[in-house]
Order: structure tokens, then C-alpha cells, then sequence
């Protein structure tokens, strides 16, 4: 049985996110772990929209981040997602940032995400009958 999946993804700092030193403002290293995120759902078939055709949304409760070193404009990122799985209904990430060029680590991460009812926001106890089927096929389930 698997115990985690990943996906690499690279992406530009772009001029927006920097300050005027041109150093990346520390809140968008999460929105980078956000793109590792999409990338990876979109790679594997549990992205956000697939949830959410299935009745499910599936919003983060739980995120951390260590920073190590600044990324700088014109820079480019390459954002590691890796999924834990869990016996507990929710999604466990983890991200590694990589300053693209010289494959320094420039920070950590983990984010946690439950499911819940897209009509009613109940919070779902069990995993959603999509996750569970995603799981065995991802090698998760015994």
C-alpha cells in the first residue's frame, strides 16, 4: 500500500507578488502551495471542480508554513505537493518550495482540508464515496 503521491510543478514569481526590494511577500508562498495544490489535483483527479460535481467542497482548515529563503522577482518556483493519506475524512498535503534554478529549498509547508455538503456546509464524517474510490485506485486502499 502507498503512503504518499506527489507532483512537481514550476511556476514564474511574478512582479505583483513582490515588494519593492523585489523580495516575494511572505503570504504568497501559500498561494504557491495553492498552485502545487491544483496542479497536482488536476494531474490526478481530485481537483476542486471534481469534487464539487460530486456535491462535495472541500475548503482548508489547517495551513503552515516555514519560511527558509526569499524568492525574488523573475525568479521561478518549483512547488513539490505530496499527499499523506489518512483513515480521518479529510486531505493532508505537505509542499516543498525549491527556488527552480539552484535547487535551494526555500520553504515548507502543510495544509489540511475537510469535506463538506455543497447544498448545506455539514461537515462530512466519513470520506466522500469519490474520494474513497479515488483512493483505491491511487493504491491507498487495502
Amino acid at each position: 500500500m502507498k503512503t504518499e503521491l506527489s507532483d512537481r510543478t514550476e511556476i514564474s514569481v511574478r512582479f505583483n507578488e513582490a515588494d519593492p526590494l523585489g523580495i516575494v511577500w511572505h503570504g504568497h508562498y501559500v498561494r504557491y502551495f495553492e498552485d502545487g495544490r491544483e496542479a497536482f489535483g488536476q494531474k490526478y483527479g481530485i481537483g476542486y471542480l471534481d469534487f464539487y460535481a460530486k456535491g462535495i467542497v472541500v475548503p482548508v482548515v489547517n495551513i503552515h508554513c516555514d519560511f527558509k529563503r526569499s524568492l525574488r522577482y523573475g525568479e521561478r518556483v518549483v512547488v513539490e505537493t505530496i499527499y499523506h493519506p489518512c483513515e480521518a475524512a479529510k486531505m493532508k498535503f505537505e509542499y516543498k518550495l525549491y527556488n527552480a534554478e539552484t535547487g535551494i529549498l526555500v520553504a515548507t509547508g502543510a495544509s489540511t482540508q475537510v469535506f463538506l455538503d455543497k447544498e448545506t456546509s455539514a461537515l462530512q464524517l466519513t470520506n466522500p464515496p469519490y474520494f474513497e474510490e479515488w483512493k483505491a485506485r491511487m493504491g491507498f486502499s487495502k
